[in-house]
C-alpha cells in the first residue's frame, strides 16, 4: 500500500521524565492525519485547536478569522511527510490546546522502505503516561501529581474523582494505543482500496 516510511518520535516537551512515543508511518501521511495520529498515541481526546509550527509557517485548520488577526495558518492536509522529507525537514513542533499549551517535539528519525504486508501507522513503544486534558498546562500537571500521589493531600480524592480513577504515570495504556493505531490504519488500508477500485473504474 505503502512504499516508504518514516519513524517518528514525539516527546512532549517540558516534563521530566519524559513522556514520548515512537511510530512508523508512510510518507503520504498529510499533517492532519498525523496529528490524529499523535491524538491516538498520547493519547489526547482531540477536543481543542492545535497546530504544526515549522520555520515561520504554521499548519492546522485555518480560521476566517485569522487573516484579521494578521495570522495565516496553512491547511496541515496540505503537507504532506513526503514532502518534508524530500525539503530535508527532519523536526517540526507540534502544539495541542493553547490553553493548556501542551509542546510536542516531533522528529522523523528515519525514513525506510514499508515492510511487506504491514498496514500503517504502526506503533512501536513509548513510556509514560499523558497528563489529563484539561489539568492547566504544565503547573497544574504538577500540582495533579502532587494530589493523587499523595493520600494526605487535601485535594487527593477531589483529583481522583475528577480524573476518574488512579493514576499511574508509567502506565501509558500501551494495549489501548495499540487498539486506537490499528484502527486508524485498518481506515486507511479501506479508503486505499476503495480509491484504487475507484481508479481502475475510471481506466476501464
Amino acid at each position: 500500500m505503502t512504499d516508504q516510511i518514516a519513524r517518528i518520535r514525539i516527546d512532549l516537551e517540558g516534563l521530566e521524565p519524559r513522556i514520548w512515543r515512537r511510530v512508523e508511518v508512510s510518507l503520504s501521511t498529510n499533517l492532519r492525519a498525523l496529528h490524529e495520529l499523535i491524538q491516538a498515541v498520547m493519547p489526547w481526546e482531540d477536543c481543542h485547536l492545535y497546530q504544526f509550527a515549522l520555520g515561520d509557517r504554521v499548519y492546522g485548520e485555518p480560521d476566517p478569522d485569522d487573516a484579521h488577526w494578521g495570522h495565516k495558518v496553512y491547511q496541515a492536509k496540505g503537507l504532506r511527510l513526503s514532502t518534508l522529507v524530500n525539503s530535508g525537514v527532519t523536526e517540526l513542533l507540534y502544539t495541542y490546546d493553547f490553553g493548556d499549551d501542551w509542546r510536542h517535539r516531533v522528529v522523523i528519525e528515519a525514513v525506510e522502505p514499508a515492510a511487506p504486508g504491514v498496514d500503517y501507522p504502526v506503533f512501536l513503544g513509548g513510556e509514560r503516561r499523558c497528563p489529563p486534558e484539561d489539568v492547566g498546562g504544565l503547573p497544574g500537571f504538577m500540582d495533579f501529581l502532587e494530589a493523587v500521589s499523595n493520600r494526605q493531600h487535601p485535594r487527593h480524592k477531589e483529583m481522583l474523582h475528577w480524573d476518574g480513577g488512579p493514576f499511574l504515570p508509567t502506565d501509558f495504556g500501551e494495549a489501548e494505543i495499540v487498539k486506537r493505531v490499528r484502527k486508524i490504519a485498518a481506515r486507511r488500508k479501506t479508503a486505499y482500496e476503495a480509491f484504487q477500485r475507484s481508479r481502475a473504474t475510471r481506466l476501464n
